[in-house]
């Protein structure tokens, strides 16, 4: 339980950074700054796209890392100093910039926090995989990072929109005031560094249990690194799990991107009704941590993924809809708990996808162990977060080209926006929004693991290590039930080199 809620708040931290960039950055600079929002989007897609190869990088290196500190954890202390300057600089751009100029320091210092967390989060998430051999115990640790992801996003919102952003008689927006977003961005680094430090930290004692690089492994360069990929994109089943989160991605960032001008200029909520989406957020997420190892004992983790991705195509489209038609308007009666209710599904549902993929890949990793004698945990959860940022920052772009499109008015006040733009902000956000969820079915439905072929591999890892006399797996201590055996020095298989 120590390790789980140790490696669980990691990704706490990472989302207190991401998620407050994610909802507030884009606005700040178009909408307080004066950034068109043209170049707003440009300059988070870029600094996506930049993150996007890095990550693969990061997890090749992890993976062939050899310290005292093992493959991951080197980087975990390493990473959250820059995370901090970088996400304070995000939100302080110096008050003489132009256009370009400020273009320039948002591409920069997004692209710096985004590399910085990089070195964090790809072996943070290689590690989670690492933590346990057994598959639904998998589940339950990826259920610890995504209720934590939760958590940390949470606080991030809640905390900007009650203590930072509240409304006032010149500001119906809280966003729209400047002033708070110097003390925020400051107040959220120094907590995420604290948190960061502190999941490396509490699960240091885990460093003897994990898999080691073998003795033998080449150092890193770019050759090995193109050979790692590629082993990683030879298994089929990945193609189809990172192809469906391509998708997946893709109608995320696009929704995430429209969000807060749905809810202040179409809902016309304050920023004190779009704190109480809080709730809605944390039962989901909850009922996401509790279900979705029960789901995937029961339904398998195939499945779950198909039905959650349907859920939230579908949920955040149906109050919306519902707007389009008359039914419901901003001054409907219950609106705000109406629109609470939605969220419980959606990101119920995004919740429980995600942990049925973070545990789906460390499956793959126990294959890839089978194919090629290595372990990439580092490599796979790196590629997919390559593949998902570089449509995320498609989802972003879309999100700031949308805006142009439709003429969405800059510093615009709840009550102001023609109705013809606000009926086209909303088709995009609730059906448009829709179809690469879709699309996202169709590969989740290719992927082809179950618990079957999981046995059957594990079963033929064990008994290659017995051949070998690789020796017995470690033995796991109270603090990690099923902790991966350390297939050190393995070899691979002959005609599988």
């Amino acid at each position: 339980m120590k390790t789980k809620l140790a490696f669980g708040i990691g990704s706490g931290a990472e989302s207190i950074c991401l998620y407050a960039i994610a909802q507030f950055a884009i606005f700040f600079y178009y909408q307080v700054r004066g950034l068109d929002p043209g170049l707003a989007a440009l300059a988070a897609s870029a600094s996506l796209i930049v993150d996007g190869f890095a990550d693969p990088i990061a997890g090749s290196l992890s993976d062939r890392t050899k310290s005292k500190w093992g493959r991951r954890h080197l980087y975990m202390f390493f990473a959250p100093i820059p995370i901090a300057l970088s996400f304070v600089a995000i939100f302080n751009p110096p008050a003489f910039l132009g256009q370009w100029g400020l273009f320039t320091w948002f591409l920069v210092s997004i692209a710096c926090l985004r590399v910085a967390m990089t070195f964090y989060h790809t072996p943070h998430l290689a590690l989670g995989g690492e933590l346990s051999s057994d598959y639904t115990e998998r589940s339950k640790v990826m259920a610890y990072n995504s209720f934590f992801s939760w958590a940390g996003g949470a606080a991030a919102y809640w905390i900007a929109l009650r203590l930072y952003f509240p409304a006032t008689p010149e500001y119906k927006n809280g966003l729209l005031n400047p002033e708070p977003y110097m003390p925020y961005s400051i107040t959220m680094a120094l907590v995420a560094m604290a948190i960061l430090y502190s999941s490396a930290g509490f699960t240091r004692d885990r460093i003897p249990h994990l898999p080691k690089a073998p003795d033998d492994v080449p150092k890193w360069n770019p050759l090995e690194f193109f050979g790692d990929i590629k082993k990683a994109l030879s298994n089929i089943n990945y193609v189809w799990l990172i192809v469906g989160y391509f998708f997946v991605s893709l109608m995320v960032g696009l929704r995430n991107g429209l969000h807060i001008y749905t809810n202040t200029s179409y809902w016309e909520l304050s920023t004190r009704d779009l704190s109480y989406f809080v709730i809605g957020s944390f039962f989901g997420f909850l009922t996401a941590f509790v279900v979705s190892a029960r789901l995937h004992g029961k339904y398998d983790k195939k499945k779950t993924m198909i039905v959650s991705a349907i859920v939230y195509a579908i949920a955040p489209a149906v109050p919306l809809v519902l707007g389009m038609m008359g039914i419901l308007t901003p001054t409907t009666p219950g609106i705000l708990p109406i629109l609470i209710a939605s969220t419980i599904f959606s990101w119920g549902a995004v919740s429980v996808m995600t942990i049925s993929m973070m545990s789906a890949l460390a499956d793959i990793a126990d294959e890839n162990e089978l194919m090629f004698g290595v372990r990439q945990e580092g490599v796979l959860y790196a590629t997919r977060s390559l593949f998902a940022k570089i449509d995320a920052a498609i989802g972003t772009a879309l999100a700031g080209i949308v805006l142009g499109l439709i003429a969405f008015p800059p510093k615009a006040q709840p009550g102001t926006v023609p109705d013809n733009v606000l009926f086209n902000l909303v088709l995009w956000d609730g059906l448009i929004a829709m179809i690469p969820g879709v699309l996202a079915v169709v590969f989740f439905g290719k992927y082809n693991i179950n618990r079957a072929t999981y046995e059957a591999t594990k079963a033929a890892l064990a008994e290659r290590r017995r051949q070998m006399g690789a020796g017995a797996p470690v033995a796991a201590s109270p603090a990690a039930e099923g902790a991966a055996p350390a297939p050190g020095g393995l070899k691979p298989a002959p005609g599988q080199a």
